[in-house]
């Protein structure tokens, strides 16, 4: 049940279901419904005895005296400060249940307000409409998903833990107690720990469930394939599997995993290498190794005796502190032998080449690309575990070709579609291979797009009139913020660090396509990754929701963005040779293109400037006025 909606008169609400969030719709059959417009009051009852409440607005009305209020209620609840966007994604873990939400089902109660001369007018529960819609892990069938947050450049972040309160520790070791100091926030003292069960979100969870499993059943035994690795709590279970002899470690070797020579510190792969060896008994071992240039999966296999796999986790995220703890990033969890049998004889396969093979290395991604493992994608069986293609590379260059191209064919048809769509989370926009060039240029399709990366090839807005999409960067850099919101951390690392491409959601054959390849050609044709696309309205759904949440939030922020704190002025002549190059390179026919964007950007600039002049005294500093970032997260 990917949605459930409700209606009354011309006014309708739909909840979409999401991972322990739930995305809220709006919409009016009639147009005169939604003249004089103020927004939209959202009440929530959780399940249980938890009390109902409003949900929050971090804006308010400049003078809220001037419109009716309820009584009782603060002026930056909906009652008073209703929502002014059309959708609006509740994470219930906030203000008013802390970080550990009821969950179950929840009834939402909106009602939308209206201005009469300049005013907004009472409450009136004869225009609400209420949907009940089930609210807590995503778990279907043999399928579980698992986000993190993602959002330390945030409210939530600011108000739960303080601006100044880092997520990784200055003195960085890879061995540390989570439950030490991190900071203060109002005088209180906040622990590593809190930080990370909040930012870590359902893909911590999902993590740990599978690790204290393993660690707490002696009949199971761990496989893993690791990239980064340092997260010291998943560091501390995989050294006390490998005392008891219950895991084998597949982990990179790239250059950057390597101390170098000289170094006065190892790198935190080569110490967990160290103590690995130092503890390992029985059967627990590890290899290192990367391919053709990297070993970038980020698996979890678990099988029973050590033989017949039961389980596997699998994903963008990285078992590291920025991985989980500032990174977006997804995990999916397939309780099912068949699937878990063949991430198993991945795991084998792959332990035989890098042992056999010196890495990186063409020679050890040549001896994977050319096995049944990575010329036949991996079909799902019928049974709790949907419609899904998996592949696993290094993959040959014919491979990388079909594979990318299969996905970009797939983004393509969106665009003839009659109600396309793609929305995507994807970590770069640089790089070679068809789907970078087809996401990259997807905003000026004619075609719903809403598409977010740490490094696209520009910022694109586009007003809802225009048929193209919108495009913005999850790097904003150093931001400042108007009243009233805080001012927020500029994390280390990556923002986005999801993969993962929505195509077709409510049409016929709604897709994602995620895990931890970077959809790039070099990568599929070197690293050891893992390219799901699963065919599923419900799991789609999920991560649209994901993905509509950073781009909102980011979009924000990146209208915040100091240009001259966020970009080096060093860079700035590479970045002009870099415009220069690909003008050079462009077909001549974007040339009209571009200049109609710009005349739209210009038209759309004078009419909001004439809107504004006409609106009423509301409660928005211009710029911030309608915008996703003002949700604690």
């Amino acid at each position: 049940m990917s949605f459930v909606t409700a209606s009354k008169n011309a006014f309708s609400v739909k909840a979409y279901v999401g991972d322990t969030k739930t995305l809220l719709a709006f919409n009016f059959s009639s147009q005169e419904n939604a003249k004089n417009l103020a927004g939209f009051t959202i009440h929530c009852q959780p399940p249980g005895q938890v009390p109902g409440y409003y949900l929050e607005n971090d804006l308010k009305f400049e003078d809220p005296g001037k419109h009716k209020q309820v009584a009782g209620e603060p002026p930056n609840s909906t009652a008073n400060a209703p929502i002014q966007k059309y959708r609006w994604t509740h994470y219930p873990a906030v203000a008013h249940q802390g970080v550990s939400p009821a969950l179950g089902d929840y009834t939402y109660t909106v009602t939308p307000r209206y201005f009469s001369n300049g005013s907004m007018q009472a409450l009136d529960s004869t225009l609400s409409v209420a949907v009940k819609v089930a609210v807590g892990p995503f778990k279907k069938g043999a399928v579980v998903l698992g986000f993190t947050r993602g959002y330390m450049q945030s409210q939530g972040y600011v108000h739960h833990f303080g601006a100044q309160t880092p997520v990784v520790p200055k003195n960085k070791q890879l061995e540390f107690d989570t439950g030490s100091q991190a900071g203060t926030n109002n005088g209180q003292p906040v622990t590593f720990a809190q930080i990370y069960n909040w930012m870590g979100e359902s893909a911590r969870v999902q993590i740990f469930d599978v690790l204290n499993g393993v660690l707490n059943d002696p009949s199971l035994t761990l496989k893993v394939f690791a990239y980064d690795l340092n997260e010291p709590d998943v560091v501390k279970i995989l050294l006390t599997l490998a005392q008891q002899g219950r895991v084998r470690v597949i982990l990179d070797n790239a250059s950057l995993h390597v101390t170098k020579r000289g170094a006065k510190t190892k790198t935190p792969e080569d110490q967990f290498t160290d103590l690995f060896e130092q503890q390992k008994k029985g059967t627990s071992d590890i290899v290192r190794g990367s391919f053709g240039r990297y070993s970038h999966d980020k698996i979890f296999i678990v099988s029973r005796n050590g033989q017949s796999a039961i389980q596997v986790l699998t994903g963008s995220t990285n078992f590291s502190l920025t991985g989980l703890y500032v990174n977006a990033n997804h995990v999916l969890v397939f309780q099912d032998a068949n699937v878990a049998g063949h991430y198993d004889a991945v795991f084998e396969q792959s332990w035989q080449v890098l042992k056999s093979n010196h890495s990186p290395s063409k020679a050890a991604a040549n001896a994977f690309s050319g096995t049944n493992l990575a010329t036949q994608p991996y079909d799902s069986q019928a049974g709790f575990v949907p419609k899904m293609e998996i592949t696993f590379s290094p993959h040959t260059d014919a491979d990388v070709t079909k594979i990318l191209g299969g996905l970009s064919d797939r983004v393509e048809q969106e665009v003839h579609a009659a109600k396309g769509n793609v929305i995507f989370a994807v970590m770069q926009l640089k790089g070679g291979g068809p789907v970078y060039q087809t996401l990259g240029g997807l905003h000026a399709q004619p075609v719903y797009s809403y598409g977010i990366s740490d490094e696209p090839t520009g910022i694109f807005l586009y007003s809802p009139a225009n048929p193209s999409g919108v495009q913005v960067t999850g790097k904003p850099g150093h931001v400042t913020l108007p009243p009233p919101f805080d001012q927020v951390p500029s994390p280390p690392g990556h923002e986005i660090h999801d993969k993962f491409v929505v195509c077709g959601l409510n049409g016929n054959d709604p897709v994602v396509y995620c895990g931890s390849s970077n959809l790039a050609a070099g990568g599929e044709a070197s690293n050891g990754d893992n390219l799901l696309g699963i065919h599923d309205a419900d799991v789609a759904t999920a991560f649209a929701i994901e993905a509509l949440g950073l781009v909102d939030h980011y979009n924000f922020l990146d209208r915040m963005a100091d240009p001259k704190k966020s970009a080096p002025k060093k860079a700035a002549p590479r970045k002009a040779a870099a415009k220069k190059a690909a003008a050079k390179k462009a077909p001549k026919k974007a040339a009209p293109k571009r200049a109609a964007r710009k005349k739209a950007a210009r038209k759309k600039k004078a009419g909001a400037a004439s809107r504004r002049k006409k609106a009423p005294s509301k409660k928005r500093t211009a710029r911030a006025k309608g915008r996703g970032a003002r949700r604690h997260r």
